[in-house]
């Protein structure tokens, strides 16, 4: 219809410019409407679609568990680890790093992760705030010969980052089999990480200094966490509590002496 219309107007006015031009007097028109045009809808664009969620890391087919409990000796267990593929975790570090110091001493000290240094000697705490870990021991009057020193990570994790809740869990099976082999009488838990694997309790500033009791094999073991000696290198106005619980830990190291 609308066509129709369009069409009609244009012939009036074609023949009423013929009439003006053949000097007829002819009424003035309104000026002609422009016609709308009607622009098409573009066309619908395509809904991308959802991005993919990241898949948890894959760490590896076999199970840490019955391969930690196979392990009969401290030996065997870093023989085990050495040979364990950890995935992404195993395949960014150089080596896996076990433990340093006496494995028949009564006390056993649980850290993080290995760091750089560690990395590359194999063993753990002997970077800056290794050295600043002798140093708190030596001040209650621990000997090198009297701790043996450990991480609840054997690895180390990519960018020096914090280990993450599923390395981790790979790594539990074989802290527990560690510590049944060393067979300590107090464990000394070095920061949030370590806390946390070993009694499940968060917050290192609310929780440092209290013993708890953690059961590994049916073996209760005291366990006293304390601020990692890397917090501690960038928060030396804390060093009054860590003395605190040095005090502590010696005492209860002195209820299993002789």
């Amino acid at each position: 219809m609308r066509l129709y219309i369009v069409s009609m107007e244009k012939a009036l006015r074609s023949l009423i410019d013929w009439y003006d031009r053949a000097g007829v007097e002819v009424p003035d028109l309104p000026l002609e409407r422009s016609v709308r045009r009607v622009r098409p809808k573009p066309a619908a664009q395509p809904t991308p679609p959802p991005a993919r969620k990241p898949k948890a890391p894959v760490f590896t087919a076999n199970d840490p568990a019955p391969i930690a409990a196979a392990c009969n000796t401290i030996a065997e267990l870093k023989a085990a680890l050495d040979s364990y593929d950890a995935g992404a975790l195993s395949d960014g570090a150089r080596q896996a790093v076990l433990a340093r110091g006496n494995p028949d001493a009564p006390l056993m000290i649980l850290g993080e992760a290995p760091g750089a240094q560690e990395d590359r000697d194999g063993l753990p705490f002997v970077g800056r705030s290794g050295q600043l870990l002798d140093r708190m021991l030596a001040a209650i009057g621990l000997g090198a010969d009297e701790s043996y020193i450990a991480n609840v990570c054997f690895w180390r994790p990519p960018n020096n980052r914090k280990p993450d809740p599923a390395e981790l869990e790979l790594c539990r099976p074989f802290v527990a089999r560690h510590i049944q082999l060393a067979k300590p009488k107090v464990l000394l838990l070095t920061g949030g990480v370590s806390m946390e694997v070993m009694t499940g309790v968060k917050g290192i500033m609310r929780n440092r200094g209290q013993w708890a009791s953690v059961n590994v094999g049916g073996q209760d073991i005291p366990a006293l966490p304390i601020y990692h000696p890397a917090f501690l290198l960038r928060q030396p106005e804390l060093k009054a509590e860590a003395w605190q619980d040095l005090l502590s830990l010696r005492e209860k190291l002195a209820e299993f002496a002789g």
